[in-house]
């Protein structure tokens, strides 16, 4: 993948990783009562964050000083 597509693809994990949040908020807030659905939220929430990373870390490799 080009820095370009990685970027656009960061920006886009990044947008779904906050409609997560703001979902399983809005149900918590909420008083749902469907802790699975509120879990299984939370797992993907979880995912997308560890997919952030990797995008991050092949856009910003380490550098050995």
């Amino acid at each position: 993948m080009t820095e370009e597509e990685l970027r656009k693809r960061l920006a886009m994990l990044r947008t779904e990783h906050r409609d997560l949040d703001a979902a399983i908020d809005a149900l918590t807030a909420a008083g749902s009562t469907d802790q699975l659905q509120i879990a299984r939220l939370k797992k993907r929430k979880l995912r997308l964050k560890d997919q952030i990373s990797m995008v991050e870390d092949e856009l910003l490799p380490d550098i050995i000083a």
